[in-house]
C-alpha cells in the first residue's frame, strides 16, 4: 500500500528521506469509538512502511493489577489514571519526531490532548493535534484554554472542511485530511429491488437523535407495513428509545446492539437504506461506510453534513429534527428506485476519497512538513 519513496540527490548520491518516528496518542480499542478506530487504522496501515515508524501511546492506559478495582469508578478512575498517563507520555515521546495527538472537546481535551502537547514540547517533539469533534465551535467559545493550547501546537489537522471553517472563525489555521475507511470490510451491491429495510448505526446519544429516526420509521410504516429498522449500537438513551418504540406500538424495530468494528459491514449489507438524524456532527464514518456499501443515504443536515453529502447526488438531506421530512425522503427512494441507484453509485465513487491509497500521501505530507519546520 505504500507509495514509492521520494528520493533526494545529495552530492551525486541518492538518499531516502529520514524515516520519521511518529507516536499516535489516542484512545485504545478497548472503548470503540471514532477516534480509536481511526488510530487503529493508521497503526495498521503505517506498519512496516519505509517512511514512517509508528507506535501507539494510549490515553487510557490500563491500570496495574493493584488498581484494577478502580476501573469501574469514573471520577476516581480519571484521577488515578492521569499521573500514569503523564508517565507514559514522558517515556513514550522520548526520541519521537512527531506526536500525532487525537483530540475531542471539553474536559477530555484538557485531560488527554493538552498534556500530550505540553510533554511533546518538553521533549522537543513536534505536536500535531488531530481534532475530531463536531462540538468545536462551542468548545472554543466556552473553554478559553482550548484556543490557548491549540494556538501553540505545531499543526492542527481536522477531518473535514467544515472544521477548517470553524477553526478559522477563531483565527486558528488548520488543514483537512479525511478519515479513513477500510473498504475491505464493506461489500458494495446494487439494491434491486430496493426494500424498506433501514439501518442506523449511530449510538443512542442526544447528538444522534435516534428518536427522530424511530418517528420517521413510524411514518414509513404507514406506507410500507413490512418495513424493518435495524438500530446498531448502544448508549445512555437506549432505554428511552425502547420506550418510544413501545409507545408508538411499532413492529419491525431490531435492536442489534454493539457490533465489533470488524463486523459492521454486515449490518449495512443486510439493509437497503441508511438513515441518520443527527443534529450535531463532524464527518460521521457511518455515512462513508454507507457510501461504500451501496446503501443510499437519507440524513438530516446539521451544519457539517453538506460538506460530506451532496443533496440529490450522493444522498438526500432534510432539516434537522424533522422526522416527517426524513421519512418523506425514505419514501421518495422507495418509490423511485432509479434515483436510489444513482445516489448509491455516486456515493460509492465518493467513498474512494477515504481509502488509504487516497489518504496516505496527505498524512505523509503533513508529517514531512512538520519535520522540516
Amino acid at each position: 500500500m505504500s507509495e514509492p519513496n521520494q528520493q533526494i540527490s545529495v552530492a551525486g548520491k541518492t538518499a531516502r528521506p529520514k524515516r520519521l518516528r511518529v507516536v499516535i496518542v489516542a484512545p485504545s480499542l478497548r472503548y470503540v469509538g471514532g477516534q480509536s478506530v481511526q488510530a487503529d487504522l493508521l497503526l495498521r496501515y503505517w506498519a512496516n512502511d519505509p517512511d514512517i515508524d509508528i507506535s501507539l501511546l494510549e490515553v487510557d492506559p490500563q491500570f496495574p493489577g493493584i488498581l484494577r478495582w478502580a476501573e469501574g469508578i469514573p471520577g476516581l478512575r480519571t484521577l488515578l489514571r492521569e499521573p500514569i498517563y503523564f508517565a507514559h507520555l514522558s517515556h513514550g515521546l522520548k526520541g519521537a519526531d512527531i506526536a500525532h495527538i487525537f483530540s475531542a472537546s471539553y474536559w477530555s481535551f484538557l485531560l488527554a490532548p493538552a498534556p500530550a502537547a505540553l510533554v511533546a514540547k518538553l521533549r522537543s517533539c513536534k505536536s500535531l493535534i488531530n481534532y475530531h469533534s463536531g462540538e468545536a465551535r462551542d468548545h472554543l467559545q466556552r473553554f478559553r484554554s482550548a484556543k490557548f493550547v491549540l494556538s501553540r501546537v505545531d499543526k492542527i489537522v481536522v477531518p473535514s472542511g467544515y472544521l477548517v471553517d470553524v477553526f478559522r472563525e477563531f483565527d486558528l489555521s488548520s488543514s483537512a485530511v479525511p478519515n479513513i475507511v477500510d473498504l475491505a470490510q464493506f461489500r458494495y451491491r446494487e439494491r434491486n429491488p430496493l426494500r424498506p429495510h433501514l439501518v442506523c448505526t449511530r449510538g443512542f446519544s442526544a447528538y444522534y437523535s435516534v428518536d427522530v429516526v424511530v418517528r420517521a420509521f413510524a411514518e414509513v410504516k404507514k406506507q410500507y407495513p413490512e418495513a424493518q429498522l435495524d438500530l446498531v449500537g448502544n448508549g445512555p438513551l437506549e432505554g428511552d428509545i425502547r420506550k418510544l418504540v413501545r409507545d408508538l406500538n411499532l413492529t419491525g424495530v431490531n435492536f442489534v446492539g454493539v457490533t465489533p468494528h470488524q463486523e459492521i459491514g454486515k449490518c449495512y449489507d443486510h439493509a437497503d437504506i441508511f438513515i441518520n438524524a443527527s443534529w450535531l456532527d463532524n464527518m460521521p464514518l457511518s455515512v462513508i461506510e454507507a457510501f461504500a456499501s451501496g446503501t443510499p443515504v437519507v440524513t438530516t443536515s446539521p451544519e457539517c453534513m453538506p460538506y460530506l453529502v451532496e443533496h440529490e447526488r450522493t444522498g438526500l438531506l432534510s432539516p434537522v429534527a424533522d422526522d416527517k421530512a426524513l421519512a418523506a425522503n425514505v419514501i421518495r427512494l422507495l418509490r423511485d428506485p432509479a434515483l436510489a441507484s444513482k445516489l448509491a453509485r455516486n456515493a460509492y465513487q465518493e467513498s474512494q476519497k477515504y481509502t488509504w491509497e487516497a489518504v496516505r500521501g496527505q498524512w505523509l505530507e503533513c508529517y514531512r512538513s512538520l519535520s522540516d519546520m
